[in-house]
């Protein structure tokens, strides 16, 4: 009796856990088989056509699929055996096109550079290679210079065995040690370019506001590479404080103290904030002096007209007496 009541108890058991891990399995849901079998179509597909960018696509999405292995896990076999070989090959050709980096995803079309083929086989060491050599193919494109600053930004390393997670990126230092030789080297190209630009801020009027232009804007886009340096945008922060401090010394400074003011905001010199209460100390003196030179007028005026009205009453009585009114 007892055995059947503990035999009883298993069967309740077992038929009480089944439901569970049917509504655990994801895979056994309707649409995700129809999306494995539709990967698994579209694989043999791309086999049959021979296109190897639409190839290397079918690939990675199945590989994506974590439901495939159950349902074509001769197709995932397939998957992890060629893609390697495939992406890399694509790769190469791409690269030797100079295709080297685009922000667009691998497309099927065989339009996708060197580097979508790399990331996508995360093969992050050859990626950051043909990314480093696209940076340096355009080392002005400050744009795609912080692509690469900022490339480790998502991405992980390979698939822990013992935990079953991934760990963040972190690309070698010799990577960010290149991309700091370029910001440096755009950084002296602008600095340089500026120092010629400066020579105008002690002409005249017309010059002094193309000079200040010209050279306001070569120090914004050097600070733009400078803050990748370990030195940080300090220096041209001080050569806008000596530019501002130029033009305050010009014989006219009520006509020029605008551009100073400029070099000064940019530089975060103190001297910015002293002279914008300068500014405003004249500018309410100017106020009041010219609230005053209109009270004078009024009043002016107001005695003109007293004497004028007087003057015409004195004539009319005159006139009335004359007339004998």
């Amino acid at each position: 009796m007892r055995l059947t009541q503990l035999a009883v108890v298993h069967v309740m058991v077992i038929v009480l856990m089944a439901p569970a891990v049917h509504a655990d399995d994801l895979c056994l849901g309707d649409d995700e088989k129809k999306a494995a079998l539709s990967h698994s179509a579209a694989l043999q597909k791309a086999e049959q056509a021979g296109q190897p960018a639409a190839l290397f696509v079918a690939y990675m999405q199945i590989m994506a699929d974590d439901c495939m292995d159950r349902y074509d896990k001769n197709a995932v076999v397939r998957a992890k055996t060629n893609i390697p070989k495939l992406g890399r090959d694509l790769a190469q050709a791409a690269e030797a096109k100079g295709a080297l980096y685009s922000g667009d995803p691998v497309r099927a079309t065989g339009q996708t550079t060197a580097f979508r083929y790399y990331e996508a086989l995360r093969d992050h060491q050859e990626a950051n290679r043909v990314l480093l050599k696209a940076v340096q193919a355009k080392p002005d494109d400050l744009r795609l210079f912080e692509v690469a600053w900022n490339i480790d930004n998502g991405r992980y390393g390979p698939v822990d065995p013992a935990t079953g997670s991934r760990q963040p990126y972190s690309s070698p230092p010799a990577f960010r040690q290149e991309l700091v030789k370029v910001a440096s080297m755009n950084a002296d190209r602008l600095m340089k370019a500026e120092e010629r630009d400066a020579q105008g801020l002690t002409g005249n009027i017309g010059e002094l506001g193309k000079a200040s232009t010209q050279s306001i804007e070569k120090l914004r886009s050097a600070a733009m590479w400078m803050k990748y340096l370990p030195s940080g945008d300090k220096p041209v922060r001080d050569r806008a404080e000596q530019r501002g401090d130029t033009i305050i010394k010009r014989p006219d400074p009520t006509f020029t103290q605008g551009q100073a003011m400029i070099y000064y905001e940019f530089a975060g010199s103190p001297k910015a904030k002293d002279m914008a209460a300068q500014i405003k100390q004249k500018s309410e003196a100017s106020q009041r002096a010219m609230e005053k030179a209109g009270e004078s007028m009024k009043d002016m005026f107001n005695q003109k007209n007293e004497a004028e009205q007087k003057q015409f009453e004195k004539k009319k009585a005159d006139l009335e007496k004359e007339l004998g009114f």
